[in-house]
């Protein structure tokens, strides 16, 4: 099955991380081991302020703590999957270093994290001049600082906090992240990886009960495009792991430092990045033993196949990544940033949540916004292949064929939305027409759908609006078109195989809002609630969970600010 409805089986493991030592004895860490610190950093991590970085892949950095702090959630999949102890998330010395007091730890977990710095390009155009110094060397991790990394149940993690204060790359602000954005954050990751989504994963989520920030934000049905009140928030820290949180803003940092010859480990910084990255995502998929230029190649490849794979994914499940820049694009393949990201509800080809993103980053337009973030990947790269012409012309190839293997990719992932064993262009197109003139909910469509009816009125639980006579009868003359195409085969099956493609539940963001609204007044229980549910995306759930959940959205939450739309999420 192509696209499957449970993460793929990884090494998971009763509990047997019970205490902080325990936990602590897992430190390994490759990057700060191997790679270049910034010459001009301090050695304690006191770095807190906004400054230029001219070199050095990593700026070692401690985040502030969080006063106060106050355990919201954990994600207990996850913690089972590392082996860890559900009763670790409550463990004082875990709560007080995963709420940014690494002074809690020891040897040979270290006391100083680490931020990194990257570059922005947005469809394949560099920018400095939003960079604070208009030069691009303050562009990074401006709240957002490593803590760990280790080996765990025999794969690498590195675990990141959000929020944890200021690090040089800043631009002067406090460092800190809301506790509505961490909570749509938290909860998201927990589901795209159970949509089978490759995903950066939730940890943990504290909350100060004594810090607030003053951040703009959407007054009680606003219809205002842009935020039209100041809201204090409880400021909060998540944790997200990863194999890596290297990005492909990352990389291009080092390549435009190598071809300014920006100073004279400039070549060498951007080959030890390059070959980190593979060490870091992709040591089990290439072969040590190929010589460094055959590895690019074989790295371009994967990372297209990677790349093109997870794009395909977000369409099936309905998920728009607000912002899909380079510098939010993990070089891993994988969802990164949970910024401004929305799921579309009705669907629209052009749906976009985050009303500074326009059509660049739109549902349907993601595809394209990889093709640029795959073609600042091989400008990066290339330079590394000069001398080896053969390499380079391979390397090349690879590139040149990124927007037919993502089309190949697309293609498959419709066919299986579709219960059809390939792509079929007519029946597609039409329903793409049909899906629009209708105002279909496109969760709820595919999943009825995956029942296989034989009359549209099985379909009209999805429908937003009434639909005309005429409009009725092509949709029956599609259905009957559709399943003409899959009466061959046991519709039995195919209909349970859709299921495990089309989820049931997904992403509301007006059934989001109260869970983040109730948690700012330290209720919690729809946090938790919701957990459960996106858990089991695909599965059926309960008649008051469907009832709840499995429904279209009021018309009192359309087109209302910070729920239909929003600003950057912070």
């Amino acid at each position: 099955m192509p696209y499957p409805s449970k993460p793929s089986p990884e090494a998971s493991a009763e509990p047997c991380i019970t205490t902080f030592d325990q936990f602590v004895r897992l430190a390994n860490y490759s990057l700060m081991d191997t790679l270049n610190a910034d010459p001009d950093a301090t050695v304690d991590g006191d770095d807190h302020r906004a400054r230029q970085v001219f070199s050095g892949h990593f700026v070692p950095v401690t985040p502030t703590p969080l006063p106060e702090p106050e355990y919201v959630a954990h994600s207990s999949a996850f913690f089972k999957e590392l082996g860890l102890s559900d009763n670790l998330a409550l463990d004082e010395k875990f709560r007080q270093v995963f709420s940014g007091d690494i002074s809690a730890t020891h040897e040979p977990m270290r006391q100083v994290g680490w931020a990194t710095g990257y570059a922005l390009s947005i469809y394949g155009t560099e920018y400095t001049h939003n960079c604070p110094f208009g030069t691009g060397n303050g562009y990074g991790d401006g709240r957002a600082i490593s803590i760990f990394e280790g080996i765990i149940n025999g794969q690498r993690r590195e675990m990141q906090l959000k929020g944890g204060g200021p690090t040089p790359y800043c631009r002067g602000a406090e460092g800190r992240a809301v506790l509505r954005s961490s909570v749509r954050e938290f909860l998201a990751q927990d589901y795209m990886h159970a949509l089978g989504v490759p995903t950066s994963r939730s940890l943990t989520l504290y909350v100060s009960k004594s810090e607030t920030v003053t951040r703009p934000w959407y007054s009680q049905d606003s219809c205002s495009i842009d935020p039209d009140v100041l809201v204090d928030n409880p400021v909060a820290i998540s944790t997200r792991v990863a194999p890596s949180f290297l990005r492909v803003g990352q990389l291009e940092l080092f390549a435009r430092r190598d071809r300014n010859n920006a100073h004279p480990k400039a070549s060498e910084e951007l080959r030890m990045i390059v070959s980190h990255l593979i060490e870091r995502e992709y040591k089990s998929d290439i072969n040590q033993n190929l010589g460094f230029a055959d590895q690019l190649v074989e790295l371009a490849k994967l990372f297209r196949q990677r790349l093109t794979s997870l794009v395909a994914n977000w369409l099936r499940v309905g998920y728009c990544q607000g912002n899909f820049n380079s510098d939010n694009c993990a070089a891993g393949g994988f969802t990164l940033d949970y910024g401004p990201f929305g799921f579309c509800e009705i669907f629209d080809p052009w749906f976009q949540p985050w009303t500074g993103g326009g059509e660049h980053f739109a549902f349907i337009n993601q595809p394209r916004a990889a093709d640029a973030n795959y073609y600042m990947f091989w400008k990066t790269v290339r330079p590394l292949l000069v001398e080896d012409a053969d390499a380079l012309e391979q390397f090349d190839q690879v590139g040149r064929g990124f927007a037919e293997a993502m089309q190949q990719q697309i293609q498959k992932m419709w066919a299986a939305k579709l219960g059809l064993t390939e792509f079929n262009p007519q029946i597609f197109k039409k329903l793409m027409q049909l899906m629009t003139h209708s105002d279909v909910d496109y969760t709820i469509f595919f999943r009825e759908l995956s029942h296989i009816p034989d009359d549209v009125s099985a379909l009209k639980k999805s429908f937003y609006g009434k639909t005309s006579q005429q409009l009725d009868e092509q949709w029956q003359t599609w259905l009957k078109s559709w399943r003409g195409l899959i009466n061959d085969g046991n519709l039995a099956e195919i209909s349970t195989t859709m299921k495990q493609i089309n989820p049931k539940y997904t992403w509301r963001e007006w059934l989001i809002v109260p869970a983040y609204q109730q948690a700012m007044q330290g209720d919690y229980t729809l946090v938790r609630e919701l957990q459960a549910v996106f858990s089991h995306p695909y599965d059926e759930q309960s008649q008051d969970v469907e009832d709840k959940y499995y429904r279209l959205r009021p018309s009192a939450f359309s087109d209302v600010g910070g729920v239909s739309y929003y600003s950057c999420s912070s």
